[in-house]
């Protein structure tokens, strides 16, 4: 049974940083492309960040390039999002998901697979 869990979320204000963890099980990572996507109250669930199966190749919404950084660790089975210069409007849940085989890496119906979330909350 795959599963992908979240952990790292919670409250933090304007400026501040925050690391969210995804620990994947289940499944033979390395196979994988591992991604974020954020979904804030009464928003549609948007990609945030994905990184390739080697770990090489990062893509990223224009609205975090620059803030965040997302990694992997292959022994670990994780993948990682390094969130600097927080700001309210990342308040969301954020997700972790994962895909085998993609035609869109930004189209949320793209993953096979789908963590339960974790809530970030950036105050002002």
């Amino acid at each position: 049974q795959v599963q992908l869990v979240e952990s790292g979320g919670g409250l933090v204000q304007a400026g501040g940083s925050l690391t969210l963890s995804c620990a994947a099980s289940g499944l033979t990572f390395s196979i994988y492309t591992m991604a974020w996507f954020r979904q804030a109250p009464t928003k549609e669930r948007d990609f945030v960040a994905a990184i390739s199966r080697s770990g090489s190749t990062p893509y990223y919404a224009d609205s975090v390039r620059g803030r965040f950084t997302i990694s992997r660790h292959s022994a670990k089975n994780t993948v990682y999002l390094q969130m600097n210069s927080l700001e309210p409007e990342d308040t969301a849940v954020y997700y972790c998901a994962a895909v085998r085989l993609h035609s869109s890496l930004y189209d949320q119906r793209t993953y096979d697979y789908w963590g339960q979330g974790t809530q970030v909350n950036v105050s002002s």
